[in-house]
């Protein structure tokens, strides 16, 4: 089977390719998720239960929606349908010279992902510097709305099957075995900048926006200028990281709160423990 990035079958893939797309987006999907289930030692790590109940969480998430998130949805379609109408003109700011070339190549893609490896890393440094256990759990919630980001993605790309704008010139090549809807790396990107962006406390809360949402911005603007994705793929990939952050910083949250009750051994007997946060 050919690859997705070769220039003929760019130009010439149906429904029926769609397996051939599988390259472009799965080892995001499988690295994200790797990561996310072997945190460092430091980092409490998400028991079997935990992990399968954020799961079906996350994946059932629509049928306990409430007002300001049906708002929220809403509000992305018509984000989204609103940069749809610009994309062919962006495309064409963009799109020139050997950018312009339709081969389907993306040579800057491992390259845009260090944006969001670097937030990661320098979260986790941070944490193993100043020894803080909030730290490494903060790392540990943007492995977790980076792995379900990217395979929510991985999961919107096949049933979108988008041509990319360096595969067609035309804006609606939808269902034709592409993987352009929505962006990959501006979803995980978004995802782990926004949890960098509203975790801690607000006395830095301007720099860690900056950082957070700025970086993922970047990215965006990065694979628009490379003519790798239409503006509206970013906008929906935008969207999904960050509902995926404030879905797994809820869950942190939650968890966080949970009242536990303990029996534990003492001398001549036992005591019972009680552990939660009072408010």
């Amino acid at each position: 089977m050919q690859s997705g990035n070769n220039a003929t079958t760019g130009q010439a893939l149906g429904k029926n390719s769609l397996p051939s797309r599988i390259p472009h987006s799965l080892p995001w999907a499988l690295l994200a998720t790797s990561i996310w289930l072997s945190p460092p030692c430091a980092a409490r790590q998400l028991n079997g239960h935990e992990l399968l109940e954020d799961t079906k969480l996350y994946f059932t998430a629509p049928i306990r929606w409430d007002k300001n998130d049906w708002l929220y949805f809403g509000e992305t379609i018509v984000a989204i349908g609103v940069a749809h109408e610009y994309d062919d003109n962006v495309r064409a700011h963009f799109a020139s010279g050997s950018s312009a070339t339709l081969n389907g190549e993306d040579p800057n893609s491992q390259r845009h992902a260090v944006p969001a490896a670097a937030m990661v890393v320098g979260t986790w440094a941070f944490a193993a510097l100043l020894d803080d256990a909030d730290g490494y759990e903060e790392g540990r919630e943007m492995l977790e709305a980076a792995g379900f980001s990217a395979i929510s993605t991985t999961l919107l790309k096949f049933a979108a099957g988008r041509k990319r704008p360096n595969e067609t010139t035309q804006v609606d090549e939808w269902f034709q075995g592409g993987d352009s809807f929505p962006s990959m790396h501006v979803s995980v990107t978004f995802a782990i900048g926004a949890v960098l962006a509203e975790s801690g406390g607000d006395k830095y809360r301007w720099v860690r926006r900056t950082l957070g949402y700025g970086l993922a911005s970047a990215t965006a603007y990065a694979r628009i200028h490379d003519n790798v994705h239409w503006l509206s793929d970013t906008i929906a990939g935008a969207a999904l990281g960050i509902a995926t952050a404030r879905f797994t910083m809820d869950r942190g949250e939650a968890r966080a709160q949970r009242s536990v009750f303990m029996v534990v051994p003492a001398n001549g007997g036992v005591m019972l423990t009680y552990t939660g946060t009072l408010h």
